[in-house]
């Protein structure tokens, strides 16, 4: 084991929520390409950190975000549409990658911890975070995609933002999704959020019932 397992998934949750609370308010300082490429440098490092349970899940974290780490910054030196797809593919795969790491991890557990639920909201964002790329990709793949209401442009941070809000089914309506495979990757989003927020809270409370019944018949 290559981490304290109390803490494997409290970097990634904080470098998040910093994303999220702090980098709005940074745009006005640093350019937004590097301050995204900062933010997002920083949740790779934890999440792989976080994948050091085992160390061939943390071997596999390395292997993949690695490469998307280089990519990543690549983009701010060498004006590549190649390189652009192929950094969204391995953030892709990054974040996918993490999802089912901590899923497996989860689903072993037999008792509610603060680990655990950390780890819980972790996938949660991920989830979000990796959408945001397939968007990006998909939109760079296909231009004209979605449709950009007044002062918004296709990027990794609005299509983050359009993410998060296609996950919670908010869908304020200043990304709008054009094409057939934009709707129909919106729709999945929105289902499989849901649907993970299902199956977790169906997870958390059959463990709370069979810890106290444990602690009942002790």
């Amino acid at each position: 084991m290559l981490n304290p397992f109390g803490k494997r998934f409290l970097f990634p949750l904080i470098f998040i929520l910093l994303y999220f609370v702090v980098r709005p308010f940074l745009e006005g300082y640093i350019g937004i390409g590097i301050l995204l490429d900062v933010f997002f440098s920083f949740i790779l490092v934890s999440g792989v950190y976080a994948a050091g349970q085992r160390r061939y899940l943390f071997i596999i974290a390395i292997l993949i975000g690695l490469p998307a780490f280089l990519l990543l910054w690549s983009k701010e030196f060498v004006k590549s549409h190649f390189l652009i797809s192929a950094g969204n593919i391995l953030m892709i795969s990054f974040f996918f990658y993490m999802v089912l790491v901590i899923l497996s991890y989860l689903f072993r557990q037999d008792e509610v911890t603060a680990d655990m639920i950390m780890g819980a909201v972790c996938v949660y964002f991920f989830l979000g975070l990796m959408w945001g790329f397939v968007f990006s990709l998909l939109e760079h793949l296909q231009p004209e995609s979605f449709r950009f209401g007044e002062g918004l442009a296709a990027g990794v941070g609005n299509f983050t933002y359009y993410s998060f809000v296609t996950q919670t089914t908010l869908g304020y309506g200043d990304i709008t999704p054009v094409s057939t495979p934009a709707r129909s990757l919106s729709l999945l989003e929105a289902i499989i959020g849901q649907l993970y927020l299902a199956v977790l809270i169906a997870r958390l409370v059959g463990i709370h019932i069979s810890q106290s019944v444990t602690k009942g018949s002790s």
